[in-house]
């Protein structure tokens, strides 16, 4: 598959994965920390994740289906996480990993 391909889950990638940092970021900033730990985590674990998803379809990789599938899943769980908070960060790192889920299933489908 040529680089277009991927192009728009790429950017989606690292769109979530910035939200993701800064939701963790501003999560550790919140009055009651222990309440956000899961968000927190998932962050962590989106933004990694997200990071590696892009770099496997910039190489053209075989893996790259497999992993934006995968993916989706944890964008999905940290969407999920954040919009259970009501502070701005959670709301908007909630969208951008819907968002980014949407596009890693559509292009894993391809």
């Amino acid at each position: 598959m040529d680089f277009g391909h991927y192009k728009s889950c790429i950017e989606a990638c690292h769109v979530c994965a910035a939200y993701c940092d800064r939701c963790a970021t501003s999560c550790l900033q919140e009055d009651d920390v222990k309440m956000m730990a899961e968000c927190i985590r998932l962050d962590m674990q989106c933004a990694q994740i997200c990071r590696l998803a892009a770099s496997f379809m910039a190489q053209g990789s075989e893996y790259a289906n497999q992993l934006c599938r995968l993916c989706a899943d944890v964008c999905k769980a940290c969407g999920d996480e954040c919009a259970k908070h009501e502070t701005d960060h959670c709301q908007q790192c909630a969208e951008a990993c819907h968002r980014c889920a949407e596009a890693c299933i559509a292009m894993a489908s391809h």
